[in-house]
């Protein structure tokens, strides 16, 4: 039967397409951020792919020439795209999927022309966070394009945290930068002197002004804060030497020194005065988190752009390597080329599947923070109306509202009909109960989407380039991949490299509320698997069982000398256990985009035609992947389970060893005895030799749920590679543009 459905079955015609990627990633019933792709994707594909194939890459200076980047974007819309309507801009509500898809279009060319837009967002972000309306209105006003008849620059900003000498950006808790009263008359506003040096801080070629990171040097300011300095505030405004990077030379990155002076209220939020002492309305912290958790999702798009920006390249490369030599049109060493090898065309389904479940994941991110947006706003006006002021404060009402989430989260899993409406309906409308239940995800999925993407996803767009052979580290590659592999490395240090992803997961990833709703997620992954098991759920949802298992043993288990497992100083296990989590949050992602593409699919005629091959195609890479990503959270959790055991050695007092003569007597009274024993090397032999192994055989009690749940999950790997084969086949007759649409 299945053999006869492979016959039939209709493959992939073409590459996908925009309708296609809409549908995939919700946003086919937005026209305004369809548009804002296309225009972004003209610049791209135009203006900086010939600043690329021109040598532009080859400076580190900002120059004149790569100033013409920025007003491709002032005039495309890109810089007004993170804007409020009232401030110059023209998209309204939430942003973060906006700003995700001008991340993808322009890193599918290059990442420092990526680097550069987001940058500017990310300086005005602390603002439009966490800053005072005055603040947010006068900054985006003077960062919007100049409208007709409007004769005014445009301003830039650049953003400056932790990235001060010596700390070089990892530790966000340690700010160089100090802020001191230099002048307070009385009644007048205080003036503040603001010394800060910045490392790696890109912008600042150009920057008019940045949101700097300080902490008190001055009993009469409280703790930190950010705040805004100008280029033209009295004092050394130092933009600083170019950085002489490797990576991501569209963008303008320096060293600066900054020593300036500047009124309070350029504190990022306000302050109030009591008792002498200037108190921010935020510490540095409570503003970075604002920012980082939505701006890293955008960094983690980037490297996910890049795969599938590779694909054709590779499959153009692939096709055509023979051809100029031997072989005539028609033969299969000319239309094929590398394509009649398994070899290459299995490890481009690797990387393909690697770039879909990256923009799946990064995507369905963005999209998270767009509803978590205003419910946090809604949560905050409700808190400040019940007098709850404070970071702790809030934290505590946030708790006391766990119960009721929780039990919102029950009720949801329950059928329509049985459930309790009216207390349902209460808890729905509850914007505290639906803010905690969203920020438990958004907690976890941020992180792990910019430790994925940008971890594992470096590791594939070497992958890429290796598929180019000699090719792939020549300027004129096709595509630019030497390049883009570079700047990946670099994608996956910003805003804190593995290691901080990794940490903030070990924390988030065991909140109750996360895990209930992950367990939701298993059995919807089973519950698709039903109806579609071509698509690896089945495999994922035993591996997401597995994860949780290993979650709930670690947690209360020790190690052989009585410490315990689960522990904030234990990086061993809690780090492998965020990569194993991520790995199954990519897969999951993938397999909900290729479902809604299946379910909406018919209703767009460009989709619809074709849609069969398409769907056909992503389901076995949801396979391909699902497999991929459960082979990695077998080993991991495995690994974690057994290996902080001491393994037993002969010596030990209480083995269990049989000789074989008395094995042979058992046997003939207990046939089949020595089957248990002999295969198990627990067996002494003439002269008091034991079978050559390290020591008996381990043998653990509790652990059978383990072992029955790593035992179906093998099972459950049975079609992956058949899924494989046929996507590989796919690879060799889908059809691909004569040529690159933009320029090499």
């Amino acid at each position: 039967m299945h053999i006869a459905e492979s016959a039939v079955r209709e493959t992939l015609r073409t590459l996908p397409g925009d309708d296609a990627r809409q549908i995939m990633w919700r946003f086919a019933e937005r026209w305004d951020l369809q548009m804002l792709a296309q225009s972004t994707r003209s610049v791209a594909r135009g203006t900086i792919a010939r600043m690329v194939a021109d040598g532009l890459r080859n400076s580190h200076e900002w120059t004149p020439e790569k100033a013409r980047m920025l007003a491709a974007f002032d005039e495309s819309g890109i810089t007004a795209a993170f804007l409020d309507p009232a401030n110059g801009g023209y998209i309204e509500g939430p942003k973060n999927l906006a700003l995700a898809l001008v991340a993808f279009e322009l890193a599918w060319v290059d990442a420092g022309a990526a680097t550069c837009s987001l940058a500017g967002n990310l300086a005005l972000s602390p603002i439009h966070e966490r800053g005072t309306e005055e603040q947010r209105n006068y900054y985006e006003g003077r960062c919007a394009p100049a409208g007709p008849g409007e004769e005014r620059p445009t301003w830039r900003g650049a953003f400056a945290l932790t990235e001060p000498l010596p700390f070089v950006g990892v530790d966000t808790g340690v700010v160089s930068g100090r802020v001191r009263v230099a002048e307070w008359k009385e009644g007048e506003e205080p003036i503040l002197e603001v010394s800060k040096r910045g490392r790696f801080i890109t912008n600042m070629g150009f920057a008019n002004f940045v949101t700097a990171a300080v902490d008190s040097g001055d009993p009469r300011i409280k703790g930190s804060c950010m705040v805004i300095l100008e280029e033209g505030d009295p004092g050394t405004f130092d933009r600083g030497a170019p950085t002489l990077k490797l990576v991501h030379q569209l963008s303008s990155t320096s060293d600066p020194i900054f020593n300036l002076r500047v009124p309070a209220h350029r504190i990022i939020g306000g302050y109030t005065v009591k008792d002498g002492v200037i108190i921010p309305r935020y510490n540095h912290s409570e503003v970075i988190e604002a920012v980082f958790r939505r701006t890293r999702v955008t960094v983690a798009i980037m490297t996910a752009a890049k795969l599938l920006s590779a694909v054709e390249p590779v499959i153009r490369y692939q096709r055509g390597r023979f051809r100029g030599g031997e072989g005539q049109p028609g033969t299969p060493r000319y239309e094929l080329g590398l394509q009649q090898k398994e070899d290459a065309l299995h490890r481009l389904v690797d990387v393909w599947a690697t770039g879909e479940a990256a923009a799946s994941l990064g995507f369905e991110a963005a999209r998270l923070f767009d509803r978590l947006d205003p419910l946090e706003k809604e949560k905050d006006a409700v808190m400040a109306a019940q007098g709850v002021s404070g970071g702790r404060a809030q934290l505590k009402v946030l708790r006391k509202a766990e119960n009721d989430a929780h039990q919102f989260l029950r009720l949801s899993a329950q059928p329509e009909g049985e459930r309790d409406a009216a207390r349902y309906a209460a808890l729905a409308a509850d914007p505290i109960v639906q803010y905690s239940i969203l920020d438990s995800v958004a907690n976890v999925l941020c992180p792990a989407c910019k430790l994925w993407n940008t971890g594992f996803g470096a590791t594939m767009m070497r992958e890429a380039v290796s598929l180019m052979g000699g090719y792939g580290i020549t300027q004129d590659c096709p595509g630019f991949l030497a390049q883009k592999w570079m700047d990946a490395q670099l994608e996956a240090t910003y805003e804190g490299p593995e290691a901080v992803q990794r940490r903030q997961m070990s924390i988030t990833m065991t909140n109750p509320l996360f895990l209930g709703q992950f367990r939701q997620w298993a059995g919807e992954m089973r519950t698709i698997a039903s109806a579609r098991p071509g698509t690896g759920a089945c495999t994922l949802a035993t591996a997401m069982s597995l994860w949780l298992w290993s979650v709930e043993y670690l947690q209360k288990a020790k190690d052989a000398q009585g410490n315990p497992l689960f522990h904030s100083s234990r990086q061993g296990v809690t780090f492998p256990l965020a990569d194993a989590l991520a790995w199954l949050l990519s897969a999951r992602s993938l397999i909900l985009d290729v479902m809604e593409l299946e379910e909406k699919g018919p209703q767009n005629p460009v989709v619809a035609e074709g849609l069969a091959g398409l769907v056909g195609f992503y389901t076995d890479l949801c396979h391909v992947h699902a497999a991929r990503a459960s082979g990695e959270v077998g080993r991991i959790c495995a690994e974690l389970v057994f290996g902080y055991h001491a393994h037993p050695a002969w010596a030990e007092a209480g083995c269990r060893c049989f000789l074989a003569e008395e094995l042979e007597e058992l046997e003939s009274v207990a046939p089949g005895f020595a089957s248990v024993a002999w295969p198990g090397g627990d067996v002494v032999e003439g002269g008091g030799r034991h079978v050559p192994k390290a020591g008996p055989c381990v043998r653990f009690s509790g652990m059978e749920a383990f072992a029955r749940l790593r035992t179906k999950l093998d099972g459950c790997l049975t079609g992956a590679r058949l899924a494989k084969d046929r996507a590989a086949m796919a690879l060799t007759t889908v059809m691909i543009p004569e040529a690159l649409d933009y320029p090499q």
